[in-house]
């Protein structure tokens, strides 16, 4: 047997070290299969594995399976700080079940979808968790008839029975507009997300439905769409939706598709001499990572991020042991965060 610390050891040297089959060995050690042994002896075999050095192979254990347990993470766009919790939520459940995470970036662009989804597939994953679904996504759909389990998160593909983890987007929309109708706002915009994708479209809706139930009017003029979620967007909206309005018909509060839109967009109430919350209160959407640090802070609806990515995982993995052959979807529930941006209109 190799002392204790060196490198290389075998699942042989744990079930020696232990005074166990190694068969029991390797089921203690996969979280999969853990429940079948006794905890004590889960507990010994753990602590020989860390003495030991012990490393699982992951490619010895494809071989048993016929798998070559990784999983691909497609996102639309790896620099927009809402995708990293999600990819950080999946991996850390589907490592401790054993897998490899291989991380693919689409730059919100079908074509490379496309590529990514290919490159992936040639390397034999074992399933797909993708993030950047477009409503009409013939790639996916094409995907998801497919050999290999297939679930979306954070966004849908219209008219697709692929399994799917969401945030409450129209839930998240409505909280906005409430929380603006009870400060006193009446004249409220909605700069929106693309609408070629399900969160752009369901919180504009929402933001239409909401309007409607709390007896304000929707102006046409007031609800612009960005072409993407981006800073750049959302200041080219706002500007575009003050230099058609003026003092009477502007609006004193934004609700936007998400927080880029939102910094866009008060960036460009600063270059016009306009002060948030004082002349105009803006909500953003997601709370992405240091929007409490702006100036003022940001309003927002809190998403889960990390925990969609989780939950998309965990559907995998029953996916990928046979346990849930049905469509799962699951909306998990949004926050309204109140901050610094949002006041009673003057």
């Amino acid at each position: 047997m190799r002392p204790p610390g060196a490198r290389g050891a075998t699942l042989k040297d744990v079930a020696d070290r232990v005074g166990v089959h190694p068969g029991t060995v390797s089921r203690a050690l996969n979280p999969a299969t853990q429940g079948m042994v006794n905890p004590d002896t889960v507990r010994k075999v753990q602590r020989a594995a860390k003495e030991l050095a012990y490393r699982p192979n992951p490619m010895a254990r494809g071989l048993k399976t016929s798998r070559s347990m990784t999983v691909g993470i497609i996102v639309p766009d790896i620099t927009n700080p809402l995708f990293p919790p999600i990819v950080k939520g999946a991996e850390a459940v589907l490592t401790e079940a054993g897998y490899t995470c291989l991380i693919g970036n689409t730059d919100n662009d079908i074509d490379r979808e496309r590529d990514v989804l290919e490159a992936f597939i040639g390397r034999q994953v074992d399933g797909l968790i993708v993030a950047s679904a477009q409503l009409e996504d013939e790639v996916l759909r094409h995907a998801a008839d497919g050999d290999r389990p297939l679930v979306l998160v954070n966004r849908r593909v219209e008219g697709a029975r692929i399994p799917l983890v969401v945030g409450d987007d129209a839930g998240g929309m409505e909280m906005a507009v409430r929380h603006l109708a009870e400060l006193g706002h009446t004249r409220i915009a909605h700069l929106a997300g693309p609408q070629f994708l399900s969160t752009g479209r369901a919180r504009a809706r929402a933001f239409r439905q909401s309007m409607h139930e709390f007896g304000l009017t929707v102006d046409p003029n007031l609800v612009l769409e960005c072409a993407t979620y981006s800073v750049e967007a959302g200041a080219a909206a706002a500007a575009a939706l003050f230099e058609a309005t003026d003092a009477e018909s502007a609006p004193t509060a934004i609700a936007c598709g998400n927080d880029q839109i939102a910094i866009g967009t008060c960036d460009v109430l600063r270059e016009r001499g306009l002060r948030c919350p004082q002349d105009v209160s803006v909500v953003g959407y997601n709370d992405m990572p240091y929007v409490d640090k702006l100036a003022p802070p940001l309003t927002t609806i809190r998403v889960p991020h990390a925990l969609l990515g989780a939950e998309a995982a965990r559907i995998m993995l029953r996916l990928l042991t046979g346990e849930d052959t049905a469509t799962s979807v699951i909306s998990l529930p949004v926050e309204l965060v109140v901050r610094g941006s949002t006041a009673p209109p003057r």
